[in-house]
């Protein structure tokens, strides 16, 4: 027994020896490889690699998941021209799909939706608003005219038997468009992703004929969606990129939104708005939604409210503006592999010409059949070989003197005459022989010679005429898919200016509660990205983001936005100690709590504004002679938050205050001295 790790895709024959006998169960123990264990990694690794290769991953071949292939081989194996119920092709799936019909339905829709390959009649739903599609019974679908052209051919398709082993279904299509790149993927797997973006048709195929022509080409994502794209961080399908709605102003005191992001729907998009209503992020009267089949959602602004400012509010707080990120993973010799857009594209464009040439082979082999046959008939005809059978007692003779009478030209045909060919010729009927046509038949020989004569040429030069393909196919259908999505550079939308001012936090001290949804005392205005700094009248400090409702208790002595290296000054006493210092809060972990000064103490002055001097004024005591001092706190440094400070007075303060109090005596007392402690 091997007790090297299998690979994703060894099956469990290659991990035993079927020769070998049949050996007694180790002892499962800490560490040992024991039979519980080799069972759970088998099956463990056999569904992992079914639901990459045969479920989540596409095929880097056709650009296709196994059940968008059989749901198209379905179409095909139906096609009439005509529209068929979504619900027979998804019947139809089903005897090669081992999967339910709703996993199919589902992929079907998707696949109309993205409209290359599959036209749909009827409700199939709305990519813009969310809305979902009619019950399959209810819809029609047919193949495009471009899937039908492009994607089948059965003489270059390998089958394979199904999974009941009732039918025959492909291995890949025979597809000649970069189909994972037109219409993008999502796929989630066992250990792995993938997202590949959509691109646009005609720049496929002109990226197509850069390549062939090697030449360098560029590739974006394109949306049907449409919207404003920034590419400045797009890395060949594997970066990142920034997708905007199109906003535009309307009237006076009103927006509207024509274009949204890829990814997004018109539902989502309102909610979003909403939710950065309710926060105070853009201030917004109403929204409507006159969304048909195009976007028009209209955002009715306060008069308050200036329009510049609630577009980039839009960008910065809702789904107007989204960022996208590729990873294009597909399967490539039944493994993963990662690629980017210009290798995907340079495998599709290779395989492009490979079965173009497969294609005028097979083309080749069927023009030099249609002129061998046509000659044969007309050496029969012309030269009255069918009299040598007259005399012919045996079937076997009949046959010998037709293959000796068409032997005589045999200079004149492509290759030999084979048995098959004489059957042929005895098979002509009577009355066909008498209204031949050589004439005819010549010029139809002439015009065959001909067509094998361009089908050589092209295979002489396979570059040129994959070139000339894709000329065609642009003209075609190029036209067809302009470019939806506009690509653009942002300008920075400044999050912080814009809510700077979005947020009043109270205080309500009766109660005890601070935050923006509440009454009471105002505190400070902030924006919801800021983060706020609390300090308590026993010396704890606390960092938090704005709250919509959080009780703090009464002793509040501090409330502003957190600035680490603000100098704060504060004088608290500790047992019979007075101490003054002044400090930084520094780092901070967001929600928990410290000290700024020592457990149990009682804060006397807590300021942020420096201040110059502190007169300090004591209660009345016995044999008392001082009653009165001024302290000049710059005497001291600048220490971080858990250091004591120095040591200022042992009496008891009446009152600290930044101006000289009423009452105060200039010429009373000396001034304060402050000690290390």
């Amino acid at each position: 027994m091997s007790t090297d790790q299998p690979s994703l895709f060894d099956g469990l024959d290659e991990r035993e020896s079927r020769d070998a006998p049949p050996a007694a169960p180790p002892a499962v123990t800490a560490g040992h490889d024991g039979p519980l264990r080799r069972l759970i990694d088998a099956n463990f690794l056999q569904y992992a690699s079914y639901v990459i290769r045969d479920r989540a991953i596409p095929d880097a071949r056709d650009g296709l998941k196994p059940v968008q292939r059989r749901i198209l081989h379905s179409l095909f194996e139906n096609d009439d021209g005509k529209f068929i119920k979504v619900a027979n092709i998804v019947g139809h799936a089903m005897q090669y799909h081992p999967h339910g019909d709703a996993s199919i339905g589902d992929a079907l829709v998707a696949l109309t939706n993205k409209g290359f390959l599959i036209e749909g009649q009827g409700n199939f739903g709305n990519v813009l608003t969310g809305d979902p599609a009619a019950a399959a019974r209810y819809i029609e679908c047919r193949l495009t005219e471009l899937a039908r052209r492009e994607l089948f051919n059965p003489e270059l398709t390998e089958f394979v038997p199904s999974y009941d082993g009732r039918r025959k279904e492909p291995v890949t299509l025979p597809a000649k468009l970069p189909l994972l790149l037109m219409q993008g993927a999502e796929g989630i797997a066992v250990g792995l992703s993938t997202k590949v973006l959509p691109h646009n048709f005609k720049e496929l195929l002109e990226a197509q004929i850069a390549i062939l022509g090697k030449k360098p080409f560029t590739l974006y994502p394109d949306f049907r969606q449409g919207g404003l794209m920034d590419v400045q961080e797009y890395a060949s399908g594997n970066g990142r990129i920034r997708v905007r709605a199109v906003v535009e102003p309307r009237g006076e005191h009103a927006l509207v939104i024509r274009e949204i992001p890829f990814g997004t729907t018109t539902d989502a998009l309102i909610a979003s708005i909403e939710t950065a209503a309710r926060k105070q992020q853009v201030k917004v009267k109403s929204i409507d939604d006159y969304t048909a089949e195009k976007i028009e959602i209209e955002i009715t602004l306060t008069p308050d409210q200036d329009r510049e400012k609630a577009i980039q509010a839009l960008y910065a707080f809702t789904a107007c503006e989204v960022s996208l990120s590729g990873r294009i993973v597909v399967i490539e010799e039944n493994r993963p592999v990662e690629l980017d857009v210009a290798a995907l594209l340079k495998r599709d464009t290779a395989r492009l010409r490979d079965i173009l040439e497969r294609e005028l082979r097979c083309e080749k082999k069927r023009l030099t059949e249609d002129i061998h046959h046509k000659t044969l008939v007309q050496l029969f005809v012309e030269h009255r070989i069918y009299k040598d059978i007259e005399s012919c007692d045996t079937y076997a003779k009949v046959k010998k003197a037709v293959l000796d009478g068409v032997n005589r030209f045999r200079d004149q045909l492509r290759r030999d005459v084979t048995q098959d060919d004489v059957e042929m010729l005895l098979g002509i009927a009577i009355k066909r022989i008498s209204l031949f046509d050589i004439e005819k038949n010549r010029e139809q020989i002439v015009d065959l010679v001909q067509q094998l004569a361009e089908v050589e040429k092209q295979l002489g030069d396979l570059t040129a005429h994959a070139i000339r393909y894709l000329k065609d196919l642009l003209k075609t259908y190029g036209p067809t898919h302009p470019r939806a999505t506009r690509i653009t550079k942002f300008e920075e939308v400044a999050v912080r200016e814009l809510t700077a001012q979005e947020l009043i936090l109270r205080h309500d001290r009766a109660n005890g509660y601070l935050g923006h949804a509440i009454t009471g005392e105002d505190c400070v205005t902030c924006s919801s990205l800021d983060k706020i700094i609390l300090c308590w009248a026993d010396g704890r400090y606390k960092v938090i983001p704005p709250p919509d409702k959080l009780f703090v208790d009464q002793d509040i002595i501090y409330c502003a936005i957190v600035d680490r290296d603000r100098v704060m000054t504060t004088v608290y006493t500790h047992g019979q100690i007075t101490y003054l210092k002044r400090f930084t809060f520094g780092g901070t972990i967001q929600n928990k709590e410290y000290q700024f000064a020592q457990p149990d103490a009682q804060v006397l002055f807590f300021s942020d504004a420096s201040p110059d001097e502190l007169f300090v004024k004591y209660k009345p005591s016995k044999n008392q002679r001082i009653h009165q001092q001024v302290f000049t706190p710059a005497d001291t440094s600048v220490k971080g938050a858990k250091a004591r400070g120095v040591q200022m007075t042992v009496k008891a303060i009446a009152r600290i205050t930044t101006e000289k109090p009423r009452g105060w005596d200039e010429n009373a007392g000396p001034k304060g001295a402050l000690m290390s402690h």
